[in-house]
């Protein structure tokens, strides 16, 4: 597939074949919005956040391509685990620590949980750490070192090293039929909830909403009645016309987000940004960042990411980069993970902070007033935020309207 790899003499090495298969993915996902740009980067409905069995979700990196992997294969639940995983759901332990096979209430042997005969394993990345005492290069655990104070953390050095892992959709197992309880259970966790709108209302998203309204981004939105959506690098602000004017919330969403995956990329931030003329090779890679950075971030909030019709024009040099060039895939999706995660922890933390809120304001219901309380809803009414602003009427734009990318 490209013309440039050469491979040492032991032939490609695990990472080298995970980086061709994501390659092919992209370049398969890629084509298929060539012959139609309208089509979503994710059909709509499409599956929540992959995760493993344990529920930990994967990163941004991994994520990207397990979603595309669910898509193209069918799978009912974005839910992956290694082999080992699948073998160690048939054994428990004793009261020794030896390894027993599980049995019911009755004392009955579980059916075994295996993987399907013909299943084939999808590669993920996993970082993982090597913590060692500067002087008496004892090793600890990763979890004991992030506990450390920063003093004692001095103490060590930290070697990450980048991992290829094989994993296998829980659709590939017989965990329905072995396991139906746990099943049943992963399709409970897993199924997608997307921002509820009552009858009359326009689409909205609080934790997004808020984060507006209280400057709460690493650097200003200004949602402006205009036609332009741009973040520009000398002032360090996001410039985004109203929602009314595009054609529905989703839209309004998804776009931010993909000029938010820009702002992640600022000197004092990611450091990825550097000016550059429109239309060359380092402004198409950036916008491939942001698109797929942004229809990672709407898929996880439940949202439809369509290609913007200005990135569009890049498709073409896309897959040529993807074609030609090894370290082109590992290098955007390195960028996507970091500028994905800056997004989703900074939403996740506004909409806890607003579900305590709203607890804060249920337990408030008694009428009981303690000095807390009054504090609590002296700060409220300081934060109560002023009326919009109605909406001017303009023609409603469509979701690809017009991005500049300022300087």
């Amino acid at each position: 597939m490209r013309k440039d790899n050469k491979y040492n003499h032991a032939g490609p090495s695990a990472e080298d074949r995970a980086l061709e298969k994501f390659a092919e993915m992209m370049i398969e996902k890629i084509s298929t919005l060539q012959s139609d740009w309208k089509k979503p980067w994710f059909t709509e409905g499409a599956l929540t956040w992959p995760k493993n069995l344990s529920g930990r979700e994967y990163n941004g990196m991994n994520a990207m391509m397990l979603m595309m992997h669910c898509e193209k294969e069918g799978f009912k639940l974005p839910v992956f685990c290694t082999f080992d995983r699948v073998v160690g759901l048939n054994y428990g332990k004793d009261k020794e620590g030896g390894k027993v096979q599980l049995t019911d209430a009755e004392g009955n042997e579980l059916p075994k949980v295996s993987i399907n005969k013909g299943s084939k394993s999808i590669p993920v990345f996993i970082t993982t750490f090597t913590c060692v005492d500067k002087e008496t290069k004892e090793k600890i655990k990763y979890d004991d070192y992030k506990r450390l104070s920063e003093e004692e953390k001095a103490k060590y050095n930290v070697y990450p090293k980048l991992s290829v892992y094989n994993v296998f959709n829980v659709d590939q197992t017989n965990l329905k039929e072995a396991r139906p309880e746990l099943y049943h259970k992963l399709e409970e966790q897993n199924q997608q909830v997307r921002p509820q709108v009552a009858e009359g209302e326009d689409f909205s998203f609080k934790p997004v909403d808020h984060m507006i309204e209280h400057n709460e981004w690493i650097c200003p939105i200004k949602p402006i009645h205009g036609d332009n959506a741009y973040y520009s690098i000398s002032k360090k602000e996001i410039v985004i016309p109203e929602k009314s004017q595009f054609k529905d919330g989703e839209s309004f969403y998804s776009n931010l987000f993909h000029e938010m995956a820009h702002s992640t990329g600022a000197e004092d931030q990611l450091d990825r940004l550097k000016p550059t003329s429109f239309g060359s090779k380092e402004y198409s890679t950036e916008e491939l960042k942001a698109e797929m950075t942004a229809a990672l971030v709407s898929q996880r909030y439940g949202m439809t990411k369509h290609l913007k019709e200005d990135s569009a024009a890049y498709l073409k040099g896309w897959l040529e980069s993807l074609k030609e060039e090894p370290t082109f895939i590992k290098t955007i999706l390195t960028d996507v993970k970091k500028a994905s995660q800056m997004i989703t922890q900074k939403v996740d933390a506004i909409q806890l902070q607003l579900d305590k809120g709203v607890q804060e304001t249920r337990d408030e219901s008694n009428d009981v007033k303690t000095p807390e309380k009054n504090e609590q809803e002296e700060a409220k009414t300081e934060a109560k935020q002023s009326e919009p602003l109605a909406a001017k009427a303009l023609p409603k734009q469509e979701e690809n309207t017009g991005y500049r990318f300022h300087r």
